[in-house]
């Protein structure tokens, strides 16, 4: 199936259905690192990121034959990724203790290691915004499961309000105000970076 640009996800899926196994790896190729990512930002782990976003695939490829194109292929696929997700914090809820981020993670915004010298920065500038990005990201992950899981895909995912909504089975409306207090608690306790 290469170069299956030319069909929707809900297309290739239904070939995958069919018993296209070409069709298959091409999705799982498309979404490996975007799945990989949002597990990331869910579990904070690698390995079990890159574990989670197999299963997701294993899932998926097991509900082949039931599959409908009823619904946008993404949200039926972060929907099962949400799922999981929720299941493994609900499962690993007592494993842990602190969130710890590590330094060397690249910065979402700017792609870059926070501890590298930027030339055009200087030292306490460098402090101050690997000050807000831990910050920012020890506030996000302490935010109520949903809310999080909200938070991920608008902001690290881009994907809107209705997909949103779909995945986590709310009202757009719903979601949207899901969305409001999140980013609300998420001003309030980070108003000193703002």
């Amino acid at each position: 199936m290469a170069g299956g640009e030319g069909y929707t996800d809900a297309e290739v899926m239904l070939r995958v259905k069919a018993g296209d196994q070409s069709a298959f790896d091409y999705l799982v190729q498309k979404y490996r690192r975007p799945l990989v990512g949002f597990m990331y930002r869910m579990a904070r782990n690698a390995a079990v990121a890159e574990d989670l976003a197999q299963e997701v695939f294993l899932r998926v490829y097991r509900s082949r034959h039931t599959y409908e194109a009823s619904a946008k292929f993404t949200t039926w696929l972060y929907r099962i990724a949400t799922n999981l997700a929720v299941n493994h914090a609900r499962d690993t809820r007592h494993e842990r203790a602190e969130v710890t981020v590590s330094l060397d993670e690249p910065d979402e915004e700017t792609g870059t290691t926070p501890d590298l010298a930027d030339g055009t920065i200087t030292a306490e500038e460098a402090l101050v915004r690997r000050e807000k990005m831990l910050a920012i990201r020890s506030k996000v992950e302490a935010l109520p499961e949903r809310q999080k899981m909200a938070v991920v895909m608008h902001k690290y995912q881009q994907m809107d309000y209705k997909q949103i909504s779909e995945v986590l089975k709310l009202s757009e409306s719903a979601t949207k105000s899901l969305l409001f207090r999140a980013y609300e608690t998420l001003r309030e306790q980070l108003k000193e970076f703002v």
